[in-house]
């Protein structure tokens, strides 16, 4: 730039240079609002909107429901999945149930596109930009199969009965394989179920009859409970009125009884007055004849008072004997009248007893007809049962204790053996010097038992003869002797390693003697006896 022009630059006004610099900005923050808005896209609440392209690592859409985001062009694009409902009409027929009974099912099924990210992950990868009617036949071959898959693992019956259970199968079954293409299940509805067997049809019947029977019998139980209810009622009508009936029994009982009783005591109170009149009467005659007696005796003794004391006395005790017997006399007619009168008041109280025992004999007898049978069945049914009750259990307590008692006596009878038996072991332990010794001991005891057993063995085998081979050499009685030597101290050694027994030293002992032998043979085994003598004998090798 020419000095001339740079000059002319510096000398220009800064406001005209703010106001450039600020429409400068202006337009640039025009440009980017415009370039973001037509580069911004929304997503409505019914769809989602899918950004492919370079959307990050790991992904390879972008799935926005509801929101929006910036598309960059050249390195992104964009499209929208409807997520609203896609009903599929699938009018499956045929298809084989467990009991290999072919059905028809045809049904509605509502799918959409789920609102999960890695459902809507699967839809952008398998459903973008394709047709309902695309995604619709898709959808209806996965459905296809696997509701005939559900259809041949239930039975018909589960089909008709439990919808709830076959719905349930049918959502397990078929929402995995809708999940794959991005879809999930949102209503099945289940039209009709049919065969072409008529199976579900005699179901049908089956059932209907099964609820005409079941009607027919509640209509007959109301009609019994009613016939019951009138009986019960006509029952309790009886019971009162035999009640009523009672009550008045009774009334009209005890009105006579107190009438009885009320008479009786009238009865009484004359009787006692008419007595105690009488008795006061006699009372009165004898106390004259006594006063007048004894005036007599007085006018006597005094007229012959010059008579002897004796003639006195004697009338004086006379007198006095006259009195006691009137006395006497008095008191024995009171006690008599007194007697009559209890006898007849206790006569009087019999009847009025007998009056009101009579009423109560007649009701306890109209009582005891309807109750006694009862209680008496009862009482016995009681008794019975606690006599058996308690019979059983006396006898398991006796049979438990007796049982307790023999195993008991024996387990302390065993105990007592086998300790006295250890007791008498180890006693002859001690004394032989040790086990090996006591059980040599032992079998010494028992060595004629084992001997009589042997013999009683072979006691009943027939020998006509016997019969001895020799080798030719002329000493058959020899020979086998020494044979029969020479087989003991093999059998010893079975004897001792295989059946753990031990012979007596007075057969031998074992010795192991190296020595040269044929190739052909075994080590010697030497049986040395209790005089010294040895025998050997070698076994030939396998």
């Amino acid at each position: 730039m020419s000095p001339l022009k740079l000059g002319a630059v510096l000398q220009m006004d800064p406001g005209a240079i703010m106001g450039g610099g600020a429409f400068l900005l202006v337009v640039t923050v025009i440009g980017l609002l415009f370039f973001a808005t037509s580069r911004y896209r929304r997503c409505p609440a019914n769809k989602v909107l899918v950004v492919s392209g370079s959307v990050g690592r790991g992904n390879s859409a972008k799935c926005i429901s509801g929101g929006g985001t910036m598309v960059w062009p050249i390195f992104q694009e964009y499209d929208y999945l409807s997520l609203e409902p896609i009903q599929i009409d699938i009018p499956l027929k045929d298809a084989l149930s467990f009991e290999n009974i072919r059905v028809s099912v045809p049904s509605v099924f509502t799918v959409a596109i789920g609102t999960e990210p890695e459902i809507q992950q699967n839809a952008a990868i398998r459903l973008l930009k394709l047709t309902p009617e695309q995604i619709k036949r898709q959808a209806q071959d996965i459905i296809f199969g696997q509701l005939r898959q559900v259809i041949a693992s239930m039975r018909i019956e589960e089909i008709n009965r439990d919808r709830d259970s076959f719905l349930h199968n049918i959502q397990t079954s078929l929402e995995p394989e809708l999940k794959k293409l991005g879809l999930v299940l949102l209503n099945v509805n289940i039209t009709d179920i049919n065969d072409e067997s008529g199976y579900i049809e005699a179901i049908g019947r089956k059932a209907a009859a099964e609820a005409v029977q079941k009607a027919r019998g509640d209509v007959a139980d109301q009609e019994k409970m009613g016939e019951i209810r009138v009986a019960d009622a006509e029952r309790e009508r009886v019971i009162q009125v035999a009640n009523a009936h009672k009550l008045r029994e009774i009334g009209i009982r005890e009105a006579a009884r107190e009438q009885a009783v009320r008479v009786a005591e009238l009865d009484k109170e004359q009787k006692v007055g008419e007595q105690t009149a009488a008795f006061e009467r006699d009372m009165a005659v004898k106390e004259a004849e006594q006063l007048k007696r004894v005036a007599v005796a007085n006018a006597d003794a005094k007229a012959i008072a010059g008579e002897a004391q004796s003639q006195a006395q004697i009338v004086a005790t006379q007198a006095q004997l006259k009195v006691r017997e009137a006395e006497a006399y008095q008191v024995a007619e009171t006690r008599k009248r007194e007697a009559e009168a209890a006898v007849q008041e206790s006569q009087n109280r019999a009847m009025a007893k007998a009056a009101l025992a009579d009423a109560e004999r007649v009701e306890a007898e109209r009582r005891a007809q309807l109750e006694a049978p009862a209680k008496a069945e009862k009482a016995r049914t009681i008794v019975e049962a606690e006599a058996a009750a308690e019979k059983r259990k006396l006898e398991a307590q006796a049979e438990a204790a007796a049982i307790y008692a023999k195993l008991e006596a024996e387990a302390r009878g065993q105990y007592e053996i086998m300790a006295k038996k250890a007791e008498g072991l180890k006693l002859i332990v001690d004394a032989c010097g040790g086990s090996k010794e006591a059980y040599s001991m032992l079998m010494l005891e028992h060595i004629d038992n084992l001997a009589q057993t042997a013999a009683t063995a072979i006691s009943n085998i027939k020998m006509d003869k016997v019969v001895v081979w020799d080798g030719g050499n002329g000493k058959a009685t020899g020979s086998f002797l020494q044979g029969l030597a020479g087989t003991l101290p093999p059998m010893m050694d079975v004897i001792q390693n295989i059946g753990g027994v031990e012979l007596p030293s007075m057969f031998g002992r074992l010795v192991e003697e190296p020595e040269a032998v044929p190739t052909d043979l075994v080590p010697v085994t030497k049986i040395i006896a209790e005089d010294g003598t040895a025998t050997t004998a070698a076994a030939p090798a396998n």
